[in-house]
This record gives C-alpha cells, sequence and structure tokens, in this order.
C-alpha cells in the first residue's frame, strides 16, 4: 500500500484517539526506521521508550522466534520455566519477588492494589508528585497529578494526594494517619525529564522508614539499563520497597512487572490479582534475552558514555543558544528544555531524518537505544542543532 492508502484506512477504521505524525513506517534495524516512501531516520525515541535495544534487535527476535515453537501462551494457574528464569534474573540485578503483566500502567494498578491490601483498612492514601505521569487506567490517571490527564474523566479514583516535586517540607505536611505511601519516578518522564533535587529521594525514603509508609518508585520509564545502572534507584542509592517496570523490560515486546520486597510480597494473595497475559512466554523470552542481550553486549558501560557525549554536546549548544534554557538528564534520558513550544523542532528533525519528541510543551525529550553507536549519536546532535539554530 502507499502511505496516502494506509492513512485513508485508518482514518475509516481506526479511532482517532492519537495525535499522528503522517508517516507509515514499515521496517526497523537498531536506531534507523524507514517509512513506506523509503526515506530514513534515525530513532532517536523508539517505541516511545521501549526501544531501549532499538529495532528487531536480533537476540530478542531469534528468541521470540525459537520460543513460538513450542509455547506461545498458557495461563497462570499454571508454571513455566520461563517466567521463573525471568523473576530470578530481575530479582538479582534488583531485589525481591515479582508479579508480571502487560504494560506500565497495568503494574502501577498492581502498585496501587498492593499498598491498599499490605495496610491498615483506614491507611490508603498515596502521595504522588506533581508532574508526574502513571498511566492511563483509572487508577494510574488517578495517581497523575497533571490536571490535563484528567479533563472528561472526572470523578477520579479517591485516594491520592498531591504534592509539588522535590518539595519535601510539602511531603512532610501531606502525611497523616491514612497516609500508606508515596509514589514516585526517581526521574520524571512524560513532566519533562525532570531530576529530583540532590538528597530528595533520601529524605523520601527517611520519611518512610519514619512512618511505616511504603515507598513506591515507577520505574516503567528509567528501568532496565537506561540510566545506565539496571534501575534508576540504584544510580541515587536509595532503596525503595516497590518498584514497576514496562517498556524496555521485555525487548519491545508488551510486557511489565512489578518487584516487591518478599515482607510485602504476601499481601498480593491468590485471587485479589490477575494478569491473563501477564508472563507469558513470548514475553518471558524476550524479557530473559533483553537481560543476556544488555550484559553480553557490555550495553550498561555504553549507555554511560553516550550519556557523556549527549550531555556535552547540548550543554555546548547551551551555552551558544539562548533558545535552550536546560540541559538535563541521565544516562540515554536526555531533555533539552526551550523557551519556545518545541512542537516545530520536532517537525524540523523529521524532514530532517530525526526522530524525536516533545514533551510539557517545550521540553525535547531523548529516549535512545542503549546500543545506539556514537556516530549516530553524534549525526543526530548534529541535527537538533542544525534546527535549532534556524528557529
Amino acid at each position: 500500500m502507499t502511505t496516502q492508502q494506509t492513512l485513508n484506512k485508518y482514518q475509516q477504521y481506526v479511532i482517532g484517539n492519537y495525535t499522528r505524525f503522517p508517516v507509515v513506517l514499515v521496517r526497523g534495524e537498531g536506531s534507523r526506521i524507514w517509512d513506506a516512501d523509503g526515506k530514513c531516520y534515525i530513532d532517536f525515541f523508539p517505541g516511545w521508550g521501549c526501544g531501549l535495544l532499538g529495532h528487531c534487535p536480533p537476540p530478542i527476535v531469534k528468541a521470540v522466534q525459537k520460543q513460538m515453537e513450542t509455547l506461545i501462551h498458557v495461563p497462570n494457574s499454571w508454571h513455566t520455566e520461563q517466567q521463573a528464569e525471568w523473576a530470578q534474573m530481575l530479582s538479582e540485578r534488583s531485589f525481591g519477588k515479582a508479579f508480571f503483566c502487560n504494560s506500565g500502567t497495568e503494574a502501577n494498578e498492581a502498585a496501587i492494589k498492593l499498598v491498599r491490601l499490605a495496610t491498615p483498612k483506614e491507611r490508603y492514601k498515596i502521595i504522588t508528585f506533581h508532574g508526574s505521569f502513571h498511566g492511563r487506567t483509572m487508577g494510574s490517571i488517578s495517581a497523575t497529578a497533571q490536571p490535563k490527564y484528567h479533563d472528561g474523566l472526572q470523578p477520579l479514583l479517591p485516594g491520592f494526594t498531591y504534592v509539588p516535586h522535590g518539595d519535601i517540607n510539602a511531603v512532610k505536611d501531606a502525611i497523616d494517619h491514612e497516609t500508606a505511601a508515596i509514589m514516585i519516578e526517581p526521574i520524571q518522564g512524560e513532566g519533562g525529564v525532570r531530576m529530583p533535587p540532590s538528597g530528595f529521594l533520601k529524605e523520601l525514603r527517611n520519611l518512610c522508614d519514619t512512618n511505616d509508609l511504603i515507598l513506591i518508585f515507577d520505574e516503567v520509564q528509567t528501568g532496565c539499563g537506561r540510566t545506565g545502572e539496571w534501575f534508576a534507584y540504584q544510580t541515587f542509592g536509595v532503596l525503595p520497597d516497590v518498584i514497576t517496570v514496562a517498556k524496555a523490560v521485555s525487548g519491545s515486546l508488551p510486557g511489565a512487572a512489578m518487584l516487591v520486597k518478599e515482607n510485602l510480597a504476601p499481601a498480593l494473595r491468590p485471587g485479589m490479582h490477575a494478569a491473563t497475559y501477564g508472563g507469558n512466554p513470548i514475553s518471558a523470552a524476550a524479557g530473559i534475552a533483553t537481560i543476556k542481550m544488555i550484559e553480553e553486549q557490555g550495553l550498561l558501560e555504553n549507555v554511560r558514555k553516550l550519556e557523556t557525549l549527549f550531555l556535552n554536546e547540548f550543554n555546548k549548544l547551551h551555552g551558544e543558544l539562548e533558545i535552550i534554557q536546560d540541559v538535563r538528564g541521565k544516562g540515554v534520558m536526555i531533555g533539552v528544555e526551550l523557551s519556545v513550544e518545541g512542537e516545530r523542532v520536532v517537525n524540523g528533525c523529521r524532514e530532517r531524518g530525526l526522530l524525536i519528541n516533545c514533551t510539557h510543551g517545550n521540553v525535547i525529550r531523548l529516549l535512545p537505544a542503549m546500543n545506539l553507536t556514537v556516530a549516530e549519536a553524534q549525526e543526530g546532535i548534529d541535527i537538533i542543532a542544525d534546527v535549532l539554530r534556524n528557529l
């Protein structure tokens, strides 16, 4: 089909709840992707953060093909070797026990349920932070402290208290006899690649210990090596009680997990929560292959090298261009805050063969693959620089 034929089918048969670019993507390899007209792009935002290993990474493709020949899906009333091994590999690189599901919002829904099951009945409130994003289902959207995502969906699920990001005194003031947990992204993604103030996460840990609260880190975007460590909590040296992971955890396939300290795990007892496809053999095989690929190819170290390159280059550009207000990030999670709307930058980069994202209206967000080469990184940086200079 031509590009226009595909666009026509979308208009006729697909609900228009997404703002889509007028481009039809047909093939991807590593950090390159091609459209139906044969144009090649460097992808600095593969899979909306899911493509941490790029497009069609060979070890993941091979693992999935092999698994498809034996078991595609079995319900969680049975055991599989793949799910057991995946849980072990994740636990050994983090902590605790795993509950498997299919997406980040499902993992966060599981964490919300766990809080209510693991604490006394009168304690149910969860403190979350302005600028956060935890998912699109009703529990997760209620936890998300951004009013624009609430429009038309009220009344939301009760039990969430929103406080300013980075304000430890506001957190202290929000804690009362009904508070059960604090939930935070170690680095806010949708909120603009916003870093926590120095020591803030450790102060949250201390508050939770003092007040017997559960500390949840939403690592849907930061997990699986994006920050240069397996998980962002390791980057900041703060151990939470629960982490939620998705996006990259199963090599771009649908897959997610909630990892819980062993003392809390029994609260999620049989019959209280489930995910039909959670931990299925295909996603588990992909998840196992993802961990092996990252370690065998030394990709955590590559992330640290890429971080240095991105931050150095964009900080130099910051000194040159007044349009850049701030540069921030960790690993291959980079934000460039502008003094103007970022849509023109996104469109200008796409025209020049680079795919990027803008969040929060004026923050250029880059979530490139951790196996991006230095040459590809520099090529993309040069395109962004050229577009910014032309503004």
